[in-house]
């Protein structure tokens, strides 16, 4: 797969980190779950001490991820080493690229994690090209604001590449399945394209409750 872009406008750490203070949570009546977190870039993170939430990674998202880092590389930008982002204008649209955010969460077992909460496709590439990466961690979120979804059980054991999700796939292991997205972040808000929309996540983002299932 191949990628031309129109132009590639950078910009530095701090708008990064203060645009994402202000992401905020529809279902939560836009609570702001980050504003005041501690917020970072931490350069060369390896890929096995990050904790995956979600159980699957697309083939074809892999694939537009290697092809916009070898695109990036073309002009100076390595996709997995980000300080800051960037601004990429194709034929078609303008999007931001940005390192893959990782949240500090409690589990329910215990353990504290550095669970992906957005960029798994990057983060999933660094690990098979068995390369570190940057990301941003963000800890001293509100208990009461949580990830929406667990880490998976066992890690990147359960992450399943798939060409399309299967019907009745599980994605994720919600904190409140009866209403899976009212934890949701709404990281387009801040950044416009950053996350590919999906019905589900739409309806989070319009602060839309899905029907509930039956008892």
């Amino acid at each position: 797969m191949s990628l031309t872009l129109r132009s590639v406008a950078p910009f530095g750490p701090d708008e990064l980190l203060a645009t994402l203070r202000r992401t905020p949570m529809p279902g939560r009546g836009d609570a702001r779950p980050y504003a005041q977190a501690d917020l970072r870039i931490a350069a060369a993170v390896g890929p096995d001490t990050l904790a995956p939430a979600q159980r699957y990674v697309l083939r074809p998202g892999l694939r537009r991820t290697e092809a916009l880092r070898a695109t990036l590389a073309d002009h100076g930008i390595d996709l997995f080493a980000l300080d800051g982002g960037a601004w990429v204008t194709t034929q078609d649209d303008r999007r931001p690229v940005l390192p893959p955010i990782v949240e500090e969460s409690v589990e329910p077992d215990g353990r504290t994690v550095l669970l992906i909460a957005d960029g798994i496709h990057r983060v999933f590439a660094a690990r098979a090209a068995g390369l570190p990466i940057a990301v941003v961690v963000v800890r001293g979120v509100p208990a009461s604001l949580p990830y929406y979804a667990f880490a998976n059980r066992h890690g990147w054991d359960d992450v399943e590449p798939l060409d399309a999700l299967r019907d009745g796939f599980v994605k994720k292991a919600y904190r409140e399945p009866d209403d899976p997205q009212a934890l949701y972040r709404d990281y387009n808000a801040v950044f416009p394209g950053v996350q590919e929309l999906r019905p589900e996540t739409d309806r989070a983002r319009r602060g839309v409750s899905p029907p509930r299932p039956p008892r």
